[in-house]
């Protein structure tokens, strides 16, 4: 397996300003933009950046789209790794695809973006009969995280941060958690979900407690058969005149 069949480059341009973030969230990832926008003088300093950060909660409320923010308003190239794809038997091999990674990242100045970050803590927990190679496949993760360069952004993702080796999460100078969120968050979603089809809104109920892709993809199918249903209607009635 070529590990350039692993590491996809993703060149989606998404604004900061658009993702619905937690306030303290906000905060944090404008702090680390600063620091890597006057990288040169606080090195003079003997001043180190924020460059690892760890994206942890519920799935579909925004952390691989806050990751490729992140790296737009960084001006920077994001490669995406996906671990559950990367996981392999033989666990040198895993370890040599992961290394590549973060070399091609860390040469480029990238953001590398590791989802599905848990893999490693569950493969370790799960395998015992390979605790050995899980052992030193964490081992090599914590090496690799400790001199990943400055200019570079590693990034990583996980649903279950409570299964990940706490010498790894130590690592991560930052570390957002992604609840579900609010009604009122919510409501601000759909407002924005609705603008090309304002007509549509007051037709569909919105729902609640579920995250910000559960929302996207209920109100797009809502709309869609509305919309179908409207063109069905039209259809009909030019056949009958």
């Amino acid at each position: 397996m070529n590990i350039y069949d692993l590491v996809i480059a993703d060149k989606e341009k998404i604004a900061l300003a658009d993702v619905f973030l937690a306030a303290d969230s906000r905060q944090k990832l404008l702090q680390l933009i600063k620091e890597h926008r006057y990288i040169r003088q606080l090195s003079e300093y003997g001043l180190p950046v924020s460059n690892k950060i760890l994206l942890h909660g519920y799935s579909g409320c925004g952390k691989t789209t806050t990751a490729k923010a992140l790296a737009t308003a960084l001006d920077k190239p994001i490669y995406v790794l996906n671990l559950s794809n990367l996981i392999s038997s033989r666990i040198g091999e895993t370890s040599q695809h992961i290394k590549h990674a973060f070399d091609k990242a860390g040469r480029e100045k990238a953001v590398l973006f590791l989802d599905e970050f848990d893999q490693i803590g569950k493969a370790r927990i799960s395998e015992e009969k390979d605790v050995g190679e899980m052992r030193r496949l964490v081992n090599t993760i914590i090496q690799l995280i400790d001199y990943f360069p400055d200019e570079a952004v590693l990034i990583a993702a996980t649903n279950h941060p409570e299964i990940l080796d706490t010498a790894i999460v130590r690592r991560f100078q930052l570390r957002l958690a992604f609840e579900l969120p609010t009604q009122v968050q919510l409501d601000t979603y759909y407002d924005t979900l609705f603008l090309p089809f304002p007509q549509y809104d007051p037709l569909v109920s919105r729902i609640y407690g579920i995250s910000y892709a559960e929302a996207k993809d209920y109100t797009y199918n809502a709309v869609k058969f509305l919309l179908i249903a409207a063109l069905e209607h039209e259809e009909k009635q030019g056949e009958e005149s």
